[in-house]
């Protein structure tokens, strides 16, 4: 009897999480079809499938393939990112506060960023504008390295609590926040405008060239972290219980970090500060679904992505035909959010 209610259990659980896949998906997919049809200019749906068969004027071309597209596809692959090195930050340091904007590596990167913006000349030699991009990024990555050591000494001090990591992100945080408010104040007129630009998170920064770098990197870091699943599901017992189990801890936990940080670097380098999605999106589909990463992190994946999709809709939309930032958006929605789970859940207790 026993053995037949354990049984019942997990083909519920399992109907559950499948059931949250396939709506997850669908939301996907409709709020991408929806992002054609939203923002500066006239592209009704019969104008979008004329392009996508071939029949569209120059001008419906140009809106598609130059301003709509690739403003959907960053939208996905930031909040792919995003999402998901929140969700692995928070499973590595076992913190239910971490996430890449809390821990200040945000913040880090985007003071590396500004650094490359405020001395050009430290990249002058480099033959063309997209490889000096890459080495905004670079840049970007080197800083949120930084932060993400400073945390990761935090975390392996003895009796390190998950609140004093979280002092030690916001200590960070204050500290990149400072230098980069620092730059601002010895920039001219044009770096100020630029570094300011920044901190809106605003995805229409990118370009094609900027999303294949992002693709690059981030495409390949999420394999790996879907790859490693069962290993951070043995991290997840506590760090004796995955020795026991062949995971080498140290190694999974400093690979991991800094594949975070670098997946972090890849957006923040292009689109700026976007808050809250990888605080708030794993810890609802954590809610949802349970806390098995082999589910967990392909559903964070497609929620986070479909999360910062809507979230750029109604940027687009809520004071149209002006644009707001999206980062604008995901604050003042995903704060409210986090709030109610702190008084629905104890999320220092989402692992019980």
């Amino acid at each position: 009897m026993r053995a037949n209610d354990v049984r019942r259990q997990y083909e519920i659980h399992t109907r559950k999480r499948m059931l949250y896949f396939a709506v997850a998906t669908a939301l996907l997919f409709v709020s991408f079809i929806a992002g054609f049809g939203t923002g500066p200019g006239t592209l009704s749906f019969s104008d979008f499938l004329t392009v996508f068969m071939g029949n569209g004027d120059e001008l419906q071309n140009r809106i598609l393939f130059t301003i709509r597209l690739p403003r959907l596809l960053a939208a996905v692959l930031s909040g792919l990112a995003l999402s998901i090195s929140g969700a692995i930050m928070q499973s590595v340091l076992r913190n239910p506060l971490g996430s890449p904007f809390t821990l200040g590596i945000s913040n880090a990167a985007a003071f590396g960023a500004s650094l490359a913006i405020m001395f050009p000349g430290l990249i002058s030699f480099l033959p063309s504008g997209w490889i000096q991009q890459l080495a905004v990024s670079l840049s970007a990555f080197a800083w949120a390295l930084t932060g993400c050591f400073f945390i990761l000494f935090m975390a392996r001090q003895r009796g390190a609590s998950p609140v004093n990591i979280v002092l030690a992100g916001i200590i960070a945080s204050t500290l990149f926040a400072a230098l980069t408010s620092g730059l601002q104040f010895f920039a001219d007129d044009t770096r100020l405008a630029s570094i300011v630009y920044w901190t809106f998170g605003d995805l229409s920064k990118g370009t094609w060239q900027d999303l294949y770098i992002q693709a690059s990197i981030v495409l390949p870091v999420t394999a790996f972290f879907m790859i490693n699943a069962r290993h951070y599901n043995a991290l997840n017992q506590g760090d004796d219980t995955a020795h026991s189990l062949g995971v080498n801890v140290k190694q999974l936990r400093l690979v991991s970090m800094v594949l975070a940080s670098l997946a972090t670097a890849a957006i923040v380098s292009v689109y700026g500060m976007i808050a809250f999605v990888g605080l708030v999106i794993p810890h609802i589909v954590r809610r949802l679904i349970g806390g098995n990463e082999t589910y967990l992190i392909p559903a964070t994946a497609i929620s986070g992505a479909t999360f910062l999709l809507i979230c750029d809709i109604i940027a687009r939309t809520v004071i149209s035909p002006v644009t707001l930032p999206v980062g604008i958006v995901t604050s003042v929605i995903g704060a409210p959010v986090f709030i109610f789970l702190m008084i629905k859940t104890n999320v220092f207790q989402w692992r019980s």
